[in-house]
């Protein structure tokens, strides 16, 4: 149950500002349809997930502990770094002729696999007995994010303070990734 929580509120406070919520409202407002939008985003995040997952399962029972403790402290420095930098606008995939349904699901599965919460699920995944319950987790959070993303629409995404925000999370992963590496290095 751990992995499913931690994996839960990391997504979701990973998502605030990605690039993947942003594409889920483009794809939104082009289609006018948010709910097959919302529907590929389940698939595409789960898929992206359960393969994160599949990894870490396979990787995890090679490492120890303190390895685990360290890869998932790294995976929290660099998405807490990467959340410094601004989002770019993601590809439109306007010149994307292949319908909607695979529109949204290619498109979002492409972006969520290369997406930070894709490690931080795979060191979750090697922590735990139950690997599929960090692809769960993410899903679920990645979700709490990209529903009202495209449900409002890229023009209403955009008026949040997104900026403000990934910086004041970005500042929690680099402080959670901290003291994770500090104690798998036993310094704390």
């Amino acid at each position: 149950m751990d992995a499913l929580m931690a994996a839960l509120v990391a997504a979701a406070f990973a998502q605030v500002g990605d690039r993947t919520a942003w594409l889920a409202a483009i794809l939104s407002d082009r289609h006018r349809r948010p709910g097959l939008v919302i529907a590929m985003a389940t698939l595409a995040i789960l898929a992206a997930s359960g393969l994160a997952a599949t990894l870490g399962a396979v990787i995890g029972p090679k490492l120890a502990p303190n390895a685990q403790q360290l890869m998932l402290a790294v995976a929290m420095l660099l998405q807490g770094g990467g959340a410094f930098f601004p989002a770019k606008c993601p590809d439109r995939l306007d010149r994307w002729k292949i319908g909607a349904v695979a529109t949204a699901l290619l498109g979002l599965f492409i972006l969520a696999f290369g997406d930070g919460v894709q490690f931080i699920v795979l060191t979750l995944a090697a922590r735990t007995p139950v690997p599929a319950l960090a692809a769960i987790g993410a899903t679920i959070g990645s979700l709490v994010v990209v529903v009202p993303a495209a449900l409002m629409g890229e023009a209403a995404w955009l008026r949040l303070p997104l900026k403000p925000i990934r910086i004041a999370i970005g500042g929690l992963f680099l402080i959670f990734g901290l003291i994770l590496a500090l104690g798998a290095l036993r310094l704390v």
